[in-house]
């Protein structure tokens, strides 16, 4: 997949620099001018790249796995922000050089009588609104759902920068190759977005006719809701992953969540285990049975399925622990398992019955860690008198993000292979 991404970077740009005449190279408003165009192209191009990221495509999730997807996501995200501000600037600057006027009368001219240029700004002020949000200070001080609809817009502002793209850009004319290229390549993000994200959920969830059954406390604000359904056996998913879903009431039925399945599906019946921590946990705590769900998935890498190693430790703290509860189900027979789980209070151990349940299936070792992070720590001392061969274990972590990170270090400082540690982290996706 990198490989293809670099070969759509490189004919981006040879389209880009073989437009180009070495007299307009020549002079400074040339150059800047060509500056500014290679900035704007690679700038559109990375964007497109990032859609293709969080477009969900079945096969790229299973094979790579959301988190990892969208930590490349976040990683690109600053690229195309930045130099597409440089396009702006050098283009500004470069045109106010050949018609002789300031920077800023060349940007009201631009804005007044070139089409499209003032749709492209606004789609330049969405697409800095939502890179200002995914700071990491940003989203941890603001709601999933106002996250989620500021980057919704980020596909208006991909809209409104297309015909500003195609229509002005000194490049297409006379180069029907860079404008099919361009057209071809946001046609191809648009259709995949319109069939991943829209098309192929509608058809699923017509077949399968999701609605709520139960909702039952398993602890203190954790509640499990059980999902019945038709022809759930064609679900094709696997223990630890994930769906997004929807509940189609008033308030909650506009914006998805991801929760992962907290046990394999038992036809008809599908099981999330969901935490009452924000506006949408909680509501989703008080559905009524009958309630219609509408589910994206499944997704993630968090499986069975990227098993390198015949000893297995699963690692989980609070709501994280209802994936591995569903992974330890999918396991296969021939693996030995430990767990560690940990809460601040015995009651708050989600389907604590249970994983003693598949851990004594499996013959393996379940391991309770009660108590604050100061007085019953996890450290790399405590992983290695726990479990002494774990470097020659395959680790699936799963948890709130301080507690991945501080066991992500402590299995560093092990010396353990960072391919072996599979982790599942509660965050804005």
């Amino acid at each position: 997949m990198a490989g293809l991404a670099g070969v759509g970077l490189g004919v981006a740009i040879a389209l880009v620099v073989t437009s180009e005449t070495w007299g307009q190279l020549a002079t400074p408003d040339g150059l800047l001018t060509a500056l500014g165009r290679l900035c704007g192209m690679t700038g559109s191009y990375l964007m497109l790249v990032m859609v293709f990221l969080i477009s969900r495509l079945p096969w790229l999730e299973r094979v790579v796995g959301q988190d990892r997807l969208v930590r490349w996501h976040r990683r690109i995200g600053g690229w195309p922000i930045g130099l597409i501000a440089l396009h702006i600037i050098l283009i500004v600057i470069g045109y106010g050089l050949t018609t002789h006027v300031s920077p800023t009368a060349q940007l009201w001219i631009f804005i007044k009588n070139y089409p499209d240029v003032l749709a492209a700004a606004v789609a330049f002020g969405l697409l800095v609104v939502a890179g200002v949000t995914s700071f990491r200070f940003a989203r941890r001080r603001m709601k999933y759902e106002t996250w989620w609809v500021i980057h919704f817009y980020m596909y208006l502002a991909l809209m409104l920068a297309f015909a500003h793209q195609i229509r002005t850009g000194v490049m297409f004319l006379g180069h029907p190759l860079a404008k099919y290229f361009w057209v071809v390549l946001w046609a191809s993000a648009a259709a995949t977005l319109i069939v991943s994200r829209a098309f192929s959920p509608i058809v699923r969830n017509l077949r399968h006719q999701l609605r709520v059954a139960t909702v039952t406390e398993e602890a203190p604000g954790v509640f499990s809701l059980t999902i019945s359904g038709r022809h759930l056996s064609k679900l094709n998913v696997a223990g630890g992953q994930f769906f997004q879903w929807r509940f189609l009431k008033k308030d909650l039925w506009w914006h998805p969540h991801p929760y992962s399945l907290s046990a394999l599906p038992r036809p008809p019946y599908l099981r999330v285990t969901i935490k009452a921590l924000g506006d949408h946990s909680s509501a989703v705590a008080r559905l009524m049975p009958g309630t219609r769900v509408f589910v994206e998935g499944p997704y993630g890498a968090f499986t069975r399925h990227v098993l390198q190693k015949k000893n297995v430790v699963l690692i989980g703290a609070g709501v994280g622990i209802t994936p591995l509860r569903a992974l330890l189900e999918d396991l296969p027979a021939s693996v030995d398992v430990s767990v560690i789980v940990r809460a601040s209070k015995a009651e708050n151990l989600v389907h604590h019955a249970e994983m003693k349940s598949l851990v004594d299936q499996h013959h393996g070792r379940l391991y309770e860690l009660i108590g604050s992070r100061q007085d019953t720590p996890l450290d790399h001392n405590v992983l290695l008198r726990l479990i002494k061969n774990i470097r020659e274990c395959d680790i699936y972590l799963c948890g709130p993000s301080g507690f991945t990170n501080q066991t992500a270090l402590a299995l560093a400082r092990l010396r353990v292979n960072p391919n072996q540690i599979h982790i599942e982290e509660f965050a804005f996706q």
